[in-house]
């Protein structure tokens, strides 16, 4: 299921601004982040120094293996020589059916309204064979609501988002939660990760298991390999997990805990020794910031006695993205070949119009 979309900053009503003609969109490079010094920009240093690493050895190997890049796609807009905001994106799956607003993050004194729809536009218009898109704000943040309902996105669900603190806050008694007996504890693997794949599609609502399209591959490219599951070895099925999403910009890691329908009653201790395993994994100080459904009333309760502490409301949103579909290149060549031959080709003699015979006098 798709992770923690925590928005970076709110929108307040824009000030005055300068003309958007002023503004140019480029992509990331080395140079502009010397230049993101804006308070509102430091949170995603870090994610922005690695979408510059990893932007030329995928450029280099999606133009040698003719495949979408995996690095995120991050745009700045610069009036001058200042960054004015930017907004990071990433594709959700290896086929680049489905797309991220990750980020989209703007400094105070601007036109934040309409460059931050420049922006969303400039991201969709870039990400060629997008057939969908996904998007988040805070249920406060009525500005950003707005623009993405410009652009065409759609409340899918309404979530809280919940951070748990990092050990010693949360206490020893997590510690000695051990998983049920009829139950094996299994970790993220190439072998293991159908099992996942399967509980992540039971438990995702239909509409966006659609939108999202993921594959078995696509969960081990987004968790790198970090996710814990228990495994009903009776009938070889994953019944809960929980795996890495993302780091998160307020400090911990973006954690997805997903429980098969059929065995809600784990949540509990069960999942209390997921959740542990999780944060011996990524870091037993660093806290995890999880997210679940308004409706589900009994996991928020027992995050709540967990000592999750709730960090506000998010809004997910999603839009489809509808392109005229020509011709494939091939088709087109050979109607063109065809054009070509034909005045080559025998032609038949035409048959002759049968004479009509006058009745006998």
């Amino acid at each position: 299921m798709l992770g923690i979309l925590q928005p970076t900053s709110a929108l307040p009503p824009p000030p005055e601004h300068p003309e958007p003609d002023s503004w140019r969109l480029e992509s990331l490079a080395g140079w502009h982040l010397p230049l993101l010094t804006d308070p509102a920009f430091l949170p995603l240093q870090p994610l922005l120094q690695r979408a510059v690493l990893l932007g030329v050895p995928e450029r280099l190997m999606q133009a040698l293996l003719a495949r979408p890049s995996l690095a995120p796609q991050v745009l700045v807009a610069l009036s001058g020589q200042k960054p004015r905001g930017l907004i990071v994106c990433r594709r959700l799956n290896r086929s680049g059916s489905c797309w991220q607003m990750q980020h989209l993050c703007l400094a105070p004194s601007t036109a934040r309204h309409e460059l931050a729809s420049t922006l969303l536009r400039a991201a969709i218009k870039r990400a060629r064979g997008a057939a969908s898109w996904i998007a988040a704000a805070s249920s406060l943040d009525d500005t950003r609501l707005a623009i993405l309902r410009e652009q065409g996105f759609q409340p899918l669900r309404s979530d809280r988002l919940w951070c748990l603190p990092g050990s010693p806050a949360w206490g020893s008694p997590l510690a000695c939660r051990a998983a049920p007996t009829d139950l094996q504890l299994t970790t993220l693997n190439r072998r293991s990760a159908a099992l996942l794949w399967h509980l992540e599609q039971a438990a995702c609502p239909a509409q966006l298991r659609q939108l999202l399209d993921r594959r078995v591959e696509d969960l081990l490219d987004q968790s790198h390999g970090r996710g814990w599951m228990l495994v009903d070895p009776s009938r070889n099925q994953a019944v809960a997990a929980v795996r890495w999403i993302g780091e998160h910009p307020g400090g911990g890691h973006d954690v997805e805990l997903s429980v098969h329908p059929g065995w809600e009653h784990l949540v509990g201790p069960t999942t209390e020794h997921l959740l542990h395993q999780a944060q011996v994994g990524l870091g037993a100080s660093e806290p995890l910031w999880l997210r679940s459904d308004l409706r589900d009333e009994a996991r928020q309760r027992w995050l709540a006695e967990l000592g999750a502490q709730e960090q506000g409301e998010r809004v997910l949103m999603a839009r489809s993205v509808w392109r005229r579909q020509g011709q494939h290149a091939p088709v087109r060549a050979a109607q063109r070949i065809d054009a070509l031959l034909e005045q080559w080709q025998p032609r038949r003699r035409p048959l002759p119009t049968p004479t009509p015979i006058a009745p006998p006098l």
